[in-house]
């Protein structure tokens, strides 16, 4: 695990306090204290844990306030990493959570099927992605309880000022990594919070879960890339993993240079016949390699796949069918056409 930086000051009303994230290779969620004459609000909240909870508070307290002190808590997005603390935050302060309401819907989503029908929607999914009985099995045995992050009390639209007194933060909708994720500009201290739109060296997990439904995440990805990449060279960039850094513009266009590359590779293995996502997967090059990879990691594979494949879809290149065996199969799109 990565080591824990620490909790600091970095001007203008600005402070960073790193959340743990137990037991993960990220290490930890970078949480943004922003100061404010009725009370700070955080940007993201950190994963739900005791250990997180204890850094949270703490960091708080070198920040000079207190948790009961939490005026609000906006959300880049809803993945627990960032979301889980945010109930809480709100309990020990009547603080509200903001996020953006694509999220927001899906949180009422998941609240509304309950973590039963969940597991049975990610077993059935990976199955039409693919994956063997054995697998399937695997993932039935081992997948974690799902955690429904805690309603928000308000949505925010893109451009839309979040309520901190007396300063300008910003909503600047980011779809992609999830359908709601948001940016947040602070425009009186010139600071863009990007949440996991763009970090700088690792390339933000992009996936496609529901792999008959008609999303296309990666083009809605790329197409708020191009937002960030009209973002100045001296604009500081605070994600909420690994470093601050500056250069938006660049590190965007070098994450869509990964991301076209890879659509590419696929589109090749497309070209050798028709392949289920499970199967083109496995073909490709992952950093840990596809045969050390557990099952849920090969699902998430998978829906990344999924992701790239539809963006071929959209772009006329590949093609969809179900298969004999109830998998979906991907293949290249006929040039002649219909």
């Amino acid at each position: 695990m990565r080591p824990l930086p620490p909790v600091e000051d970095l001007g203008e009303g600005v402070w960073s306090v790193p959340v743990p994230i137990p037991g993960n290779p990220l290490g930890y969620t970078l949480v943004y204290v922003l100061e404010s004459p009725r009370g700070p609000v955080l940007v993201d909240a950190g994963w739900h844990h005791e250990d997180s909870w204890q850094a949270l508070t703490a960091g708080l307290e070198s920040a000079g306030t207190a948790v009961a002190d939490v005026r609000g808590v906006v959300l880049t997005h809803f993945h627990p990493d960032h979301s889980g603390l945010a109930g809480r935050v709100r309990e020990a302060s009547g603080a509200w959570i903001a996020m953006h309401g694509a999220d927001a819907e899906l949180v009422r989503h998941f609240a509304r099927i309950g973590a039963d029908e969940q597991r049975e929607r990610l077993i059935g999914r990976t199955a039409g992605a693919g994956a063997s009985a054995a697998e399937l099995e695997e993932l039935a045995r081992t997948a974690p309880p799902f955690a429904v992050p805690a309603p928000p009390d308000r949505t925010l639209a893109d451009g839309e000022l979040v309520d901190l007194p007396q300063r300008k933060l910003r909503a600047v909708w980011t779809p992609g990594h999830t359908p709601g994720h948001i940016c947040l500009h602070l425009e009186d201290a010139d600071r863009l919070f990007t949440g996991d739109h763009v970090l700088p060296r690792i390339t933000p997990h992009i996936g496609l879960y529901a792999f008959d439904d008609g999303d296309d995440p990666l083009g809605e990805y790329l197409a708020s890339l191009s937002r960030i990449a009209e973002t100045p060279d001296e604009t500081r960039i605070l994600p909420a993993h690994e470093h601050r850094f500056s250069g938006a513009a660049e590190r965007a266009a070098e994450i869509a240079a990964h991301h076209e590359h890879k659509l590419a590779e696929l589109a090749g293995l497309l070209a050798d016949g028709d392949a289920t996502l499970w199967e083109l997967s496995a073909r490709l090059p992952w950093k840990r390699g596809w045969e050390a990879m557990a099952v849920a990691q090969r699902r998430m594979a998978a829906a990344e796949t999924a992701a790239h494949v539809r963006t071929l879809e959209r772009r006329g290149l590949a093609v969809c069918a179900d298969g004999a065996d109830g998998a979906l199969r991907w293949r290249s799109a006929d040039p002649a056409g219909p």
